[in-house]
């Protein structure tokens, strides 16, 4: 019984001495190995390695892309406007070694030093460029110009900068204020031009609208004039014919016209009919 203690014991002994000199490797990793403090190996690929127990020590960092999202930052650009600018950085491990001797593999640090090499670059770029370059210019070549600088400086902490992405680019809050009343006021400069304007132009059209209509009545009143004498002229002409004709008839008819334009009311007229204009209402022999 006690010889199969003794199995077991060594064979958990055996499991942790073996154990202690296997170590993995995750490919989200950058791995680097020790040896009595110094640096052995920085490059493994991923997947299971061996060290020796206790002499050798394993270091890990996140080898993933990394970012840093700082708070906005003021910058003068070349005509001295200050601006506000809000940007993010991505940044990984290139160099494990370099990344573990000047940081000490603290992230923290790495990512404090790494942000003022690239506010340093940020800020040079500004102040070489105006405000319309800097918002409505490419910026992508400005971004690329930046990387190469700061790479270079990020290349003895063991870094490489991906790439740095630029949110928003603004006035500071005094400076907003001032520039929104002063576009305020030329919007509703050019607001009260174009009403005046579009006041002109109305009137211009109703002036025309009334020429044309007091013309177009003129002619028209005139027509009708032109056709009512011909009209007057025409009927003027038959009854001439008419009473060529038949004159007494003629003269009896404009008589009973005559008595239907007096007699057409409801107005009582009590008169004697005598004279040549009741000579129909007598007796005819």
């Amino acid at each position: 019984m006690s010889s199969l203690y003794k199995i077991f014991f060594a064979f958990i002994a055996a499991f942790i001495v073996f154990s202690s000199t296997v170590f993995y490797v995750d490919q989200r990793e950058r791995v680097i190995l020790l040896h009595l403090g110094s640096i052995q190996q920085a490059s493994f690929e991923p997947g299971i390695h061996f060290k020796w127990p206790i002499a050798d020590e394993v270091i890990r960092f996140d080898g993933r892309i990394l970012t840093i999202d700082a708070q906005p930052e003021n910058y003068l650009t070349g005509t001295n406007k200050n601006l506000l600018v809000d940007s993010f950085l991505l940044w990984k491990i290139s160099d494990a070694a370099k990344y573990y001797t000047a940081v000490s593999g603290d992230q923290r640090l790495a990512s404090s030093r790494l942000f003022h090499i690239v506010n340093n670059g940020l800020r040079d770029a500004f102040a070489t460029r105006t405000v319309n370059e800097v918002v409505s210019g490419d910026r992508k070549t400005m971004v690329e110009a930046i990387l190469i600088t700061t790479n270079e400086s990020a290349k003895e902490l063991g870094i490489e900068v991906v790439n740095i992405r630029i949110k928003r680019i603004d006035f500071p809050k005094d400076i907003n204020d001032a520039v929104y009343l002063r576009m305020q006021s030329e919007r509703l400069q050019e607001a009260n031009e174009t009403r005046a304007q579009g006041a002109e132009e109305a009137e211009g059209i109703r002036a025309t609208a009334d020429k044309f209509r007091i013309i177009t009545l003129a002619e028209a009143e005139q027509k009708a004039e032109e056709v009512r004498g011909q009209g007057d002229a025409k009927s003027t002409d038959i009854y001439a014919q008419a009473y060529g004709k038949d004159t007494d008839f003629y003269g009896f008819y404009r008589r009973l016209l005559a008595y239907k334009n007096v007699f057409n009311g409801d107005d009582m007229l009590v008169i004697e009919p005598k004279g040549e204009f009741f000579n129909n209402f007598g007796s005819q022999d």
